[in-house]
């Protein structure tokens, strides 16, 4: 059993209780443990089992105190919980001290959308850490437990349920992926919230295939949070914004969205393609790219294709969503890049992309684009 202590300077490396008995009577162990006075106060405690692995016998835990020789503040707590629980091997429970308010413990809802995991998941080990602005979770097993797991010929999903003091804000996630036969597992992102709230929602982009080798190191990859998507009304918030006295529109912005289509034998499509806008306040509803500025036929091969659309106050944009239904002859669409300009803020956000958006991802016709800010 390992133990890693949270301060609001850092955290302790895990801290063995193998080797560490003070006091040992039937029921209960006492450990003496000196920690880096450069963590600062303490705000949660993390306590496990060492190994993600090895199949061990439960653990049950029924009481834990900390008490500082120093300054002599004691915080005692009521655990009854036995590891390892519903295939996770790690608990997580905030620290309260006299006249010093606590965090809570959350429970988050992890989604995991992949290709071809669930048919490996008896050879591969995967872990995530999340990180956020209270610390992180250490690294959960995602495969032990699953929950609304979802198939299909080219997509699938699974829900990981974990338990952690609260995080704060989301930045990013840590995957560590081994297995014991040779494999290629395509990840194409993670979906993580609060199970109480639909929103907001944390969303990793990944579009990702690891080739894992059974005879080497365990894959590590740092996977940065995209965007959040938060809640509020989709398609009335302009409605909402009509003062009383006449039809004014306050707080509405008019974006110029230019589309490039690739110059390439096929690159048009005669489908029908939308957009949705991402900022850092709020995002837009979706818009159908239909009429175009320039051309009575958009996206043609080598053409470019101007829209002009008007939404709520959406901030600094981070990100797109743009596709297509697949319907028409010669649905496939080579996409080079969208430009958007915001007069208002005097912006031109650049979207690169590169590549088709046709039947790999028949499914939901949806290609997130990170952007790069001009």
């Amino acid at each position: 059993m390992v133990m890693v202590f949270y301060g609001n300077n850092g955290k302790s490396n895990p801290v063995s209780m193998e080797s560490r008995v003070e006091h040992q009577t039937k029921n209960q162990i006492t450990y003496d443990i000196h920690l880096p006075s450069n963590l600062g106060m303490l705000y949660k405690v993390r306590l496990g089992l060492q190994s993600l692995e090895n199949s061990i016998s439960q653990l049950s835990l029924h009481h834990f105190k900390i008490q500082n020789t120093s300054t002599l503040d004691t915080f005692s707590l009521t655990i009854n919980k036995t590891l390892p629980l519903n295939g996770d091997r790690w608990i997580e429970f905030p620290i309260q001290w006299p006249l010093k308010q606590a965090l809570s413990v959350v429970t988050y809802h992890l989604t995991v959308f992949s290709r071809n995991i669930l048919s490996e998941r008896n050879s591969v080990h995967m872990t995530a850490c999340i990180y956020g602005t209270h610390g992180d979770t250490g690294d959960r097993s995602l495969l032990q437990s699953l929950q609304n797991v979802q198939h299909g010929e080219e997509n699938e999903s699974f829900l990981v349920i974990v338990d952690a003091v609260e995080l704060g804000e989301l930045n990013k996630i840590v995957l560590l992926i081994s297995s014991k036969t040779d494999c290629k597992l395509h990840i194409k992102k993670l979906h993580m919230k609060e199970a109480v709230k639909e929103h907001p929602t944390y969303v990793f982009e990944v579009n990702e295939e690891f080739s894992v080798d059974a005879n080497k190191l365990k894959i590590q990859r740092e996977i940065p949070r995209s965007f959040v998507i938060r809640g509020g009304k989709q398609n009335n918030d302009i409605d909402d914004n009509l003062n009383k006295e006449g039809s004014q529109v306050r707080h509405v912005t008019e974006y110029i969205i230019k589309v490039y289509t690739g110059d390439k034998r096929g690159a048009g499509t005669d489908a029908n393609v939308h957009i949705i806008l991402y900022g850092d306040e709020d995002k837009s509803e979706v818009f159908h790219l239909s009429q175009s500025l320039e051309h009575q036929n958009p996206f043609e091969r080598g053409k470019v294709d101007s829209f002009e659309i008007k939404t709520k106050k959406l901030g600094n944009l981070h990100s797109i969503e743009i596709g297509h239904d697949g319907k028409g002859f010669a649905s496939g669409w080579f996409l080079e890049k969208v430009e958007i300009a915001d007069a208002a803020r005097d912006s031109l956000y650049c979207f690169n992309c590169n590549r088709s958006v046709d039947q790999s991802i028949i499914t939901l016709y949806i290609l997130y684009i990170l952007c790069t800010r001009i």
